[in-house]
């Protein structure tokens, strides 16, 4: 169909009704300034509507780009509205009330200047003018971003419509003519307004404010019927059809009228019009700056009516006169409105059976006056079949909320109706309307029922009745709202709109096959088939095919309809089905429909090339993928201009109610088409295709008409399927899903918004995705430069739709479609999409799997989701999609594409929390890595990983067994012994038997133990039960001597000083296991343990790791020590429970320290244990003790107390008294007591107490004086004389000489004193001379002297009784 293009086609009417809440009209009321309300009330108009266009509205870079104003009048109110297609507009409806006055039909007229937008409004008694900024203005920057923009009419209520200069009262004289409709209003080149009305007295009087009268010359039969002004440099032209059949052409500036021209000379029977005054003449301009004006004139006769095109010439001297360029002719009889451009006349009708008729010429070009029509959206079905097994209220509601069906204003009125005029909130949202609906006519249903039971038919037929009444008042209002009131035409955009009483809708021109298919049977015959092809047998031959699906089409019944969509619905065979309905055809054939249909397909001359050629005119299957994207090269603020073009819901409608306007068509001639080749199939091969080998191309092309059929089912079906509204959080989750899969920079799977409902999925696809890839494309390679681009309406719907249905069209490559639904969260209408595409269509199987997956992951049919996951990895690398799913951010390959799909959808349902599925993916996934060892590590560690987190320690222990990489296996290996240890499954970890893995097991609790916090984690434990299960009680015994050496360094508590005695304790036990020669551990290093008590063992003071030490001697420690440690444990611990305030030094003191703790406590008994266990001297013992007696001595009654404690922690030798002993008497007991008990050599521990004392001052007690004196009594001589005791020293003496000489010498230890027989005996002369020489020192003391002598005297007795010992002795040697 190569000539295509030069063909006049057909337009389609498309709704443009809002299907939101009813359009929030703001209210504003005009100052009163009629005459009397009986006057407003004598003259009623009709309702009317009309249109203005921006000058700018065609072009590419403009802010009125693609916006215009339509209002609507009745009585005295006037309904403005301004649309956009690129942008939503905010306060873009207001509502003027005139009070007192009716606004005249037509009485609207809007002007622009470069500032303001001027509405000039003209009523029965008064003229007005609104000044509003224009849209340039209030934005002034070329480049504007917003989704939505503020309409002209956002400050109107600002505009003072008391204002004197901006209205004015018609004057009384000559005043309005009566029952006039017609005014024309505009803005002179000074700015000013001007008002045409036709004057009572005849002629025409123009208003200024302040006003201008032109006088008529001939009496009122020149009355205007119509008026129009064209406006030139200095001067504006008035042209008014009048009553008497003439045009008059007026020159305001010069106050005369310059041409009156009688039309009925253009009028072949106008002998009874001239005997009567016109009615329903009309007059409408049209300016061409190429071509001049020209003027369209409707002259109306009953039961016929006749457009006359003329062209204004001017002569010399102003003279003007008409040119005559066509006269068309028309039988419909009321002419509602027609609009001219300087090519085309548009025409609007209402027919005597209610219908809305518009059609359009070319006056000049055109075949035997043939109107083109338009194919007028119908009314919905005026009555609802019901099956048995369908429920009345579903099937009524689907139908009155089915889109393009109802408009929100009737359902809403209808509503207010069946509800008896109840107050309700009309202002309902498309939801709300549809529960307030289902309320309202389920109470009156029940409202009616008088009877508690009636059966389930008797209910049926009830509910039926009810819903039927409801849906007759809808069609009520629906009928009585799409009452057409005007044309509106754009010349610039060449975009024509129909004004209906309740809505807007636009007309789109028709492609070639529906033009052919829903041509009424007149227009066919006349078509000029050239058209068609250049080649007129093949003309001929669509001609005929297209007569031959229209007959088919007309034969179908209802039920047979519903038959074909039921089978595609049900993915049944749409072949069997054509079959079935040419079958019940043929049976129900009484008009001999199929002998016609067979006459003509003799006719054609090749039937498999015209089919083909039909398919191949609507199949939009395409092998070349749409750019995804502006180019970079256009300048931003180009960019960003295109992207906003059609970017308005009312845009997104249109466009997507054209596609089901097409879908919808091409799916009958599809349907017919298979039924045709049905019947050439029945009739076979000889009879109508004449060679045999033509039949096989015949079934081929059966097998390409029924995809075809299916594909604009599915389109259909998303045209007119809703998108649900999303909530935040499942956005929110399903954005984190669509990052994890790597997918969040796609444009078609980003969510921008909430879908408003009721949004369709296909607006939403087109508003969000394929919208900027159209404009893209469109502009993409622009013929001519972007600035001087205009944009042509019907050009522009048409490209729209069709690279929309490209994009829509399921044989072709990409799937953005199905992207953008999964992106927006739109997961059940995806599924059913999938399901109606997926058994016929084997283009994009892979990823409609894959969506199908994400769809039954949300609806939580997750073994579902794997088997669509599994299915569609067997499509990577072969659509799309998918290979942009499995592409890395970086671009880097790290594995096979196929793997790098694993790995995607691994990650999701891990994100999804589902790890059963994790581990059956990951599972088959290791099947496809093969030799590829770092995939197959991934894979396992998943697997591991999953397991664990199930709980499942046996497979997770062999998953991890078989990781081919040992980093990763050691990784996980860590991560199970640390789960387990968190999760207390120690039997586990410990039973596994970590084959080539013991070392590495050991390794990771030994580095945990020494990491983590002690008393929290039981890691030590946990090697320890780990090495006694494998019997290695070394291993099990340095562990605990570790944790002991740990807990005491670390852990300042009484229960760290409890375990670290059980810590011991088992490691004692353990040696004990093992043979004596094999009894021994090795020291823990430094590096196991802390050198500073709270330290990380790990790190130093700066919080580095710290070197391990190069030249470290190893000390091993046996039983013994072993034990010494367990003593020394549980003396702390004795310590500790006695002081707690020693808790925090004990545990890491060595045996020498506790000592000295010990002591301090008053532990002696404890503190001696300790010194004979580890070999210490117990001088501290005794000097302690001692201590604490002077204290006690010298202490008050709070000392005594005290010292009773740590008394009672000693164990005092019984001895029964009389006597009631103190705490003092008691600790001197003590010391005593140990004086006795621990004796060593050179009596080192009575010299210790005796100097502690001395050296505070505290006599020393006598039982402690006569103790040492019998062991050292020269000693206590040393003391006396260290510390000055002078006196005792003396006395000390004479008491020693007395002893030597035999007096008393029991007392200090002398078991013979002197004499000729015993052993020899000595004194301490040093000490003696020393205390002589003290004494001698200071001679005036006379009682150091006294001391002296006794001395001296002393002596000189012991020298003579050594004397003569010594002579006895040598005279007995000499015997």
């Amino acid at each position: 169909m190569a000539a295509a293009g030069a063909l006049e086609r057909s337009f389609v009417e498309l709704s443009g009704a809002e299907r939101e809440r009813p359009r929030h009209f703001r209210e504003f009321t005009a100052c009163g300034v009629g005459t009397a309300s009986a006057v407003f009330g004598a003259v009623k108009y009709g309702e009317s509507a009309g249109g203005f266009y921006y000058v700018e509205s065609g072009k590419l870079f403009s802010v009125t780009r693609n916006r215009f104003i339509h209002w609507k009048t009745f009585g005295d109110i006037l309904e403005l509205v301004e649309e956009s297609l690129d942008i939503n507009l905010l306060n873009n409806a207001v509502r003027l009330k005139f009070q007192n006055c009716s606004i005249l039909p037509g009485g609207v007229h809007v002007s622009e200047t470069q500032n303001h937008v001027i509405i000039l409004i003209v009523t029965n008694q008064t003229v007005h003018r609104l000044i509003l900024p224009h849209p340039s203005r209030i934005y002034k920057s070329e480049l504007v971003t917003e989704s939505q923009m503020q309409s002209v009419f956002t400050d109107i209520g600002k505009v003072d419509f008391r204002d004197p200069s901006n209205y004015q009262l018609i004057p009384a004289v000559p005043g309005l003519s009566p029952n006039s409709t017609t005014s024309a209003a505009w803005l002179s080149s000074d700015g000013e307004a001007l008002f045409a009305l036709p004057s009572a007295a005849g002629g025409i009087f123009v208003l200024k404010l302040p006003p201008y009268d032109i006088p008529g010359d001939q009496g009122p039969s020149d009355r205007a019927l119509s008026l129009a002004v064209h406006c030139v440099e200095h001067d504006a032209f008035i042209f008014a059809l009048c009553q008497d059949h003439k045009l008059r052409m007026w020159s305001y500036k010069d106050q005369m009228c310059l041409m009156v021209a009688d039309m009925l000379e253009y009028v072949p029977v106008n002998k009874d019009l001239r005997l009567t005054a016109g009615t329903g003449h009309k007059l409408r301009l049209a300016y061409s700056p190429s071509m001049g004006l020209y003027l369209g004139i409707y002259m109306h006769a009953p039961k016929r009516g006749q457009f006359c095109i003329f062209q204004l010439v001017s002569t010399e001297n102003n003279r003007y006169s008409l040119d005559h360029i066509s006269s068309l002719f028309t039988s419909q009889e009321i002419l509602i409105d027609f609009a001219l451009t300087s090519t085309d006349i548009w025409a609007l009708w209402h027919d005597a059976e209610n219908q809305t008729i518009v059609k359009y010429i070319n006056f000049e070009h055109n075949v035997a006056g043939q109107w083109n029509p338009v194919f007028m959206q119908p009314l919905p079905e005026e009555e609802i079949v019901i099956r048995d097994d369908q429920d009345p209220r579903e099937m009524y509601l689907r139908s009155l909320f089915t889109p393009g069906q109802f408009i929100n204003a009737a359902l809403s009125k209808a509503l207010q109706i069946f509800c008896r005029g109840t107050e309700r909130n009309l202002e309902l949202s498309w939801n709300e309307l549809k529960k307030e609906i289902t309320l309202a006519v389920e109470n009156e249903l029940q409202g009616s029922v008088t009877e508690y039971e009636f059966s389930q038919d008797e209910f049926r037929t009830l509910q039926q009745e009810f819903w039927c009444k409801f849906y007759a008042c809808c069609l009520q209002y629906q009928e009585a709202l799409s009452h057409p009131l005007a044309l509106h035409l754009n010349p610039h955009t060449n975009m024509v709109c129909l004004l209906k009483k309740g809505y807007l809708s636009f007309l789109v021109p028709s492609s070639l096959v529906d033009h052919l298919y829903l041509l009424p049977d007149e227009h066919l015959l006349t078509e000029d088939e050239t058209t068609i092809s250049d080649d007129v047998d093949i003309a001929r031959d669509v001609m005929c095919l297209i007569k031959c699906l229209r007959l088919i089409g007309e034969s179908v019944t209802m039920d047979m309809t519903v038959l074909m969509e039921t089978s595609c619905y049900n993915l049944q065979s749409p072949e069997k089905a054509a079959e079935h309905i040419l079958e019940d055809l043929i049976t129900i054939d009484v008009e001999n429909v199929m002998e016609d249909i067979c006459s003509k397909l003799q006719e054609i001359r090749n039937p498999v090339h015209a089919i083909g050629l039909l398919i191949r005119e609507m199949d939009y299957e395409t092998e070349v993928e749409m750019e995804k994207g502006f180019d970079s090269a256009q300048p931003l603020s180009v960019r960003m201009n295109l992207s906003q073009l059609y970017g308005s819901s009312t845009a997104g409608y249109i466009v997507c109610r054209a596609v089901y306007k097409i879908a919808s068509t091409r799916f009958l001639i599809c349907r017919d088409l298979l039924i045709l080749q049905q019947l050439l199939t029945r009739l076979g091969d000889a009879v109508i295709l004449g060679a045999s080998q033509l039949f096989q191309a015949q079934q081929d092309l059966l097998h390409r008409t029924a995809p075809l059929l299916l594909s604009y089912y599915l389109i259909k079906w998303a045209s007119q399927c809703l998108a649900t509204d999303v909530p935040v959080d499942t956005l929110e989750s399903n954005l984190q899903h669509l990052s994890v899969l790597e997918l969040t920079d796609s444009g078609p799977l980003m969510a921008n918004k909430l879908v408003s409902s009721p949004q369709t999925i296909m607006e939403l696809f087109f508003q969000e995705v394929a919208r900027k890839h159209i404009i893209s494309h469109l502009f993409s390679q622009p013929k001519a430069p972007l600035s001087q681009t205009g944009l042509n309406w019907p050009e522009m719907i048409t490209a729209v739709t069709s690279y929309l249905l490209q994009l829509l069209w399921p044989s072709n490559p990409g799937c953005l479609f199905l992207e953008c639904l999964m992106g927006n969260c739109q997961y059940v209408q995806l599924q059913d999409y999938i399901q109606l595409l997926h058994p016929w269509c084997q283009v994009n199987v892979g990823s409609c799997r894959f969506m199908l997956g994400r769809c039954y992951l949300v609806t939580g049919e997750v073994q579902k989701a794997v088997e669509c996951f599994c299915q569609a990895a067997s499509e990577v690398g072969k659509e799309e999609f998918l290979d942009r799913l499995v592409r890395s951010e970086d671009g880097e390959i790290v594995s096979t594409p196929k793997l790098q799909y694993y790995d995607k959808v691994l990650r999701l349902l891990d994100v999804v929390g589902l790890p059963e599925l994790v581990i059956q993916l990951a599972t088959s996934a290791i099947t496809e890595a093969g030799d590829d060892w770092k995939s197959q590590a991934t894979l396992r560690t998943c697997i591991f990983k999953h397991h664990l987190d199930l709980g499942h320690n046996s497979q997770a222990y062999e998953a991890l067994t078989q990781i081919p990489d040992s980093s990763r296996q050691l990784d996980c290996l860590r991560q199970l012994v640390v789960v387990l240890c968190e999760r207390a499954q120690l039997q586990d970890l410990v039973e596994f038997p970590y084959v080539n893995l013991h070392n590495e097991v050991v390794g990771i609790i030994e580095s945990r133990a020494r990491a983590v916090d002690l008393m929290t984690h039981n890691y030590y434990e946990l090697l320890y039960a780990f090495h006694i299960y494998r019997h290695n009680y070394r291993k099990a015994g340095t562990v605990m001597f570790e944790y002991g050496m740990r807990l005491g360094r670390e852990v300042r508590t009484l229960r760290g000083l409890e375990k670290q005695g059980n810590c011991y304790l088992a490691a004692i036990n353990c040696l004990r296991l093992i043979r004596p020669e094999y009894a021994w551990i090795v020291q823990p290093s430094s590096g196991a343990v802390s050198d500073r008590p709270g330290a990380s063992p790990k790190r130093n003071h700066d919080g580095e790791y710290t070197a391990a030490p190069t030249n470290q001697q190893i000390e091993i420690l046996e039983l013994e020590d072993l034990e010494k440690e367990c003593s020394l444990a549980r003396i702390r611990l004795i310590l500790a429970q006695h002081d707690p305030s020693a808790i925090a030094i004990a545990g890491s003191s060595s045996a020498k320290e506790m000592v000295t703790l010990l002591v301090q406590a008053g532990l002696f008994d404890t503190a001696i244990s300790l010194c004979q266990t580890f070999k210490l001297p117990l001088t501290p013992v005794f000097d302690g003790l001692a201590f604490k007696c002077i204290k006690l001595q010298l202490g008050g009654e709070a000392a005594q107390a005290e010292a009773w404690a740590w008394l009672a922690a000693n164990q005092l030798s019984s001895v029964i008294t009389t006597k009631e002993s103190s705490a003092t008497d008691e600790a001197w007991r003590l010391l005593s007591t140990y004086l006795e008990r621990y004796k060593i050599q050179n009596n080192l521990y009575h010299h210790c107490v005796i100097n502690k004392l001395l050296s505070h001052g505290v006599p020393l007690p006598n039982w402690l004086i006569n103790s040492y004196k019998k062991v050292d009594a020269a000693e206590l001589l040393r003391l006396y004389l260290n510390y000055d005791l002078l006196e005792e020293a003396v006395d000390l003496v004479s008491e020693y000489v007395d002893a030597v000489l035999g007096k008393g010498h029991q007392y200090f230890g002398i078991e013979f004193p002197l004499s000729a027989t015993a052993p020899m005996v000595w004194l301490p002369y040093s000490s003696i001379d020393q205390l002589l020489h003290t004494l001698g020192e200071n001679t005036a003391n006379s009682h150091n002297i006294a001391l002296s002598q006794k001395i001296l005297d002393k002596l000189e007795d012991y020298q003579q009784k050594v004397d003569k010992a010594t002579r006895d002795l040598l005279y007995r040697r000499n015997l």
